[in-house]
């Protein structure tokens, strides 16, 4: 199997793109000569661009076939998956979204999903439990050896997004009465070294946690060095229980590259390594961004048409049902827009400021949330900051707008309407752009989880109430 790092992603992946290509073909060459004497060349062909397609998957890392995977069609992604190799698939799984790694599962014979398992260690494995039933579940169980059995059947015990279901038993382990030479003479040993390895970690007869072992610290030492002499008590430990998205932050605050995993009485359990936690991070963002939209955060972009139309349901009846409320405000001023028909083609412009304005608000104050930047003790003075530049911005902007609208219609009182609306809009935005995310996550919701179609609701609202109210009360 290849990387292939002289070459781009979109290189690699042209040869199998055009293998695909015929394939389809053929198959629809198959089925027009059905019954006729070119039906045994046809199916030849068939099966010779199956090799064909099957050998380019082997010379292919496992990452890049989950993105070859993810970037087709049903057809063409069970075209794919129909001939990655059963050495490989189980890798592809781990790799691709979760939506479009439960299709696969679901679409895979249960024999061929447990010997695409049997391939991966446990660690990868313990990924998949969400996407298997129990049957499933206890076939691959049955499959594997007992020491990863016993593994296995614990970390399917721990939540989704805890360290636990993280975290994985492949570390490097040494006694505290051991010395340099000891330690040196274990390692040697070992098959392989796991990956993201930058420690030891130094435990007593109980198994309980003392202290890390730097490798680079260990390389600098006499062999005759005891390992508690220069071992390093001070180190950053998690439990299985804390929430891996808090982990992450002490990741990247700390520079980690991994870490240990305790129970409650400090005995080592597993290590928690960056690039598990980074993959973790990056899902959560990217559900974050569709959620603040009111999607699924694990939409599949080639999915089923009517499964993705049913995830858009809900959000969609709430923007319909939000903007007929908005429109509700707009009949009450009829009169005075049919007085004044020029109200009807500056109102749109106060509420789509108002939009933007919160949108910023409600991107900055998401990621603070995400990032734990924002609490109780510095949640006014961030209220009162993002209050203080809309009121710049709104005065800056309502003064432009008022002179434009006052040049284009002669009028010097819809100049003063339309700065005045910009400017509480632009206000409004931006303490619904706080109040949104605060309110979602004090109710125990996900900040971002469609606060656009909520922020579209008030401004669009709010922006028709004050622009129509004020031309109202000061132009008619």
């Amino acid at each position: 199997m290849q990387l292939g790092s002289r070459k781009n992603l979109k290189d690699r992946l042209a040869p199998v793109l055009g293998l695909i290509h015929r394939q389809e073909l053929a198959e629809k060459l198959t089925e027009l000569q059905q019954g006729t004497s070119d039906t045994l060349a046809a199916g030849v062909e068939h099966r010779q661009h199956q090799e064909a397609l099957a050998t380019k998957l082997r010379r292919l890392h496992p990452a890049d076939i989950a993105h070859l995977v993810e970037m087709l069609p049903p057809e063409e992604r069970s075209l794919i998956w129909s001939v990655v190799p059963d050495e490989v698939g189980g890798d592809v799984l781990v790799e691709v979204a979760d939506s479009v790694a439960d299709g696969l599962i679901e679409e895979t014979p249960a024999e061929r999903v447990v010997e695409m398992c049997r391939h991966l260690d446990p660690d990868d494995l313990s990924f998949l439990d969400e996407f298997l039933d129990e049957a499933l579940r206890d076939r691959i169980l049955a499959s594997v050896l007992d020491s990863q059995r016993s593994w296995l059947e614990t970390s399917f015990t721990y939540p989704e997004h805890t360290v636990g279901a993280l975290m994985s038993g492949d570390m490097l382990i040494v006694n505290r009465d051991a010395t340099v030479r000891d330690t040196l003479k274990i390692l040697r040993r070992r098959e392989s070294i796991p990956e993201q390895s930058d420690q030891i970690f130094v435990v007593d007869a109980r198994h309980r946690l003392k202290g890390v072992l730097p490798i680079t610290t260990l390389l600098l030492h006499s062999p005759s060095e005891s390992v508690v002499e220069i071992m390093e008590t001070d180190t950053m430990a998690f439990t299985p229980e804390d929430e891996a998205s808090s982990v992450g932050k002490a990741f990247e605050r700390y520079d980690l590259i991994s870490a240990p995993v305790v129970d409650s009485r400090d005995r080592l359990i597993g290590r928690l390594t960056v690039d598990v936690i980074m993959h973790f991070i990056r899902e959560e963002a990217e559900e974050d961004l569709l959620n603040r939209e009111g999607l699924r955060g694990d939409e599949d972009l080639f999915g089923p048409v009517f499964e993705s139309a049913r995830g858009r349901w809900l959000w969609l009846f709430i923007n319909l049902l939000t903007a007929f409320l908005a429109s509700r405000v707009i009949t009450v001023f009829e009169g005075t827009i049919e007085t004044l028909v020029a109200l009807a083609t500056l109102m749109p412009i106060v509420a789509s400021i108002g939009g933007n304005t919160g949108n910023q608000t409600i991107a900055l104050v998401v990621r603070g949330l995400a990032l734990d930047q924002i609490g109780r003790e510095n949640m006014r003075y961030l209220a009162l900051k993002e209050l203080g530049i809309a009121l710049i911005n709104g005065a800056i902007w309502g003064t432009v707008m008022g002179l434009v609208a006052w040049g284009l219609y002669q009028s010097p009182m819809l100049g003063v309407v339309m700065g005045v609306a910009t400017l509480l809009n632009l206000i409004v935005a931006a303490a619904v752009g706080i109040g949104v995310p605060m309110g979602m996550q004090r109710a125990g919701r996900d900040p971002a989880l469609g606060s656009s179609v909520i922020l579209t609701f008030v401004t669009d609202g709010m922006g028709f109430l004050i622009f129509l109210g004020l031309a109202t009360a000061l132009l008619i």
